[in-house]
């Protein structure tokens, strides 16, 4: 169970923010190999209808995400995560399992049997796909710089990332995972602050929001590139099928 407050934040408040975190934060280690920052790159799959789209501009209370996601440039052996993310009231939880980007490849494509579905997670994962039939609908991207807390405490785990120049790419194909030459900006004007934490919110950190009059609210990455992509009314299965 895991708690994420987002708040959407203009880039000219990014320097002043970075800079009242700081006592506080560290960069997390893969953010200190990759030079400060990575790249996400997430194809979210959803039902004909666009149900998962729908619920959370609903705001239905019990509802969730399914993608693929990988890091940085990638490459067949590099490893990527097939993800359920649940939202259940408040808290989320997340269902997750790793593979090269290969072995999701011929996973999706039924091409021959891996050690993936070995998974109960990855079982999951081809339910929610074959059972509600998804497909992909966009590549969500985006530069993540990630902090985590100085002070440990494994029981709360507190993480706060910047999520910037957020852009995305229509109805790929799996195999594009990592290709974004379409890519559109989505916003270019602000980032996404997203606060992540298993059971408080630290005092400091309500006193940074507070003092950047921050409010925390809807800022589902997957919500706004479909809207600036104009994907709301369009079906998507003749394009992009699995196979």
């Amino acid at each position: 169970m895991r708690f994420e407050y987002k708040y959407i934040v203009p880039n000219t408040k990014l320097a002043k923010l970075r800079e009242m975190i700081a006592p506080f934060v560290q960069l997390d280690k893969y953010a200190q190999q990759k030079g400060g920052e990575y790249t996400v790159r997430s194809i979210y799959f959803d039902t004909p209808e666009l149900e998962c789209y729908r619920e959370k501009i609903a705001g239905v209370k019990r509802r969730n995400k399914v993608r693929l996601r990988g890091y940085n440039g990638g490459g067949s052996g590099d490893t990527v995560f097939f993800e359920i993310k649940k939202k259940v009231e408040e808290p989320l939880f997340k269902n997750r399992v790793s593979m090269t980007f290969a072995e999701a490849l011929k996973t999706l494509e039924g091409r021959e049997a891996t050690d993936v579905l070995a998974s109960e997670n990855a079982r999951r994962f081809l339910y929610h796909l074959y059972a509600r039939r998804m497909q992909p609908v966009v590549t969500v991207i985006y530069e993540r710089e990630p902090f985590q807390a100085l002070l440990k405490d494994r029981d709360n785990d507190l993480r706060i990332t910047f999520d910037k120049n957020l852009r995305a790419v229509p109805f790929p194909t799996v195999e594009n995972l990592y290709q974004e030459e379409s890519a559109r900006l989505v916003d270019g004007a602000n980032f996404i602050m997203e606060v992540k934490f298993n059971q408080y919110l630290p005092t400091w950190v309500k006193t940074v929001i507070a003092s950047f009059g921050l409010s925390k609210g809807p800022a589902s990455k997957y919500a706004m590139c479909v809207e600036t992509l104009g994907l709301t009314n369009v079906r998507p299965y003749h394009n992009n099928p699995i196979q």
